[in-house]
């Protein structure tokens, strides 16, 4: 399975590993199908790091709900690492505490290993990675400009258009 995250900047195109971790990959999508994400705020962003985003309905940067309505387990899969450019990731709050927030990566972050659920990758959308990461940001991460997901579109086969 496979979503097109639209941002402000352009398109990512992101493959979800729905059979290695089905309970990520079930809230993600749900929301996803939800339109929670739409108009979801990039609000934190580390240029060589990640940018995270994914905090629904509210509207503040705080907010992390899963499908559920209350936290639910990480799915660490030992094969599954934060080992490139444009890995998805769940943000959260220590173990056992993620909700819809999540992060992608500019590079490598090994040290999130055992840490945060890897629920997919960018397959499209490089250059758009690279416009994000050079977005200015002020001395918290915060991006100086407003910046997030507009909207989602799903499809069902990852390599679909």
């Amino acid at each position: 399975m496979s979503v097109t995250l639209h941002t402000d900047l352009g398109d990512l195109k992101v493959e979800v590993f729905c059979e290695s971790v089905p309970k990520t990959a079930e809230n993600f999508l749900a929301l996803c199908a939800s339109s929670a994400y739409d108009a979801s705020p990039i609000h934190r962003l580390v240029p060589a790091f990640m940018f995270q985003t994914g905090s629904p309905g509210s509207g503040s940067t705080k907010t992390s709900t899963s499908i559920w309505y209350e936290p639910f387990e990480d799915e660490i899969r030992p094969s599954l690492r934060h080992n490139a450019r444009g890995i998805v990731s769940m943000a959260n709050k220590g173990l056992m505490s993620n909700g819809s927030q999540f992060f992608v990566c500019f590079a490598p972050a090994p040290h999130l290993d055992g840490k945060n659920t890897v629920f997919g990758r960018v397959l499209d959308g490089e250059d758009v990675l690279a416009k994000l990461e050079a977005v200015e940001v002020d001395g918290k991460g915060r991006p100086k400009q407003k910046i997030g997901i507009k909207n989602v579109t799903m499809h069902a086969n990852p390599l679909a258009g």
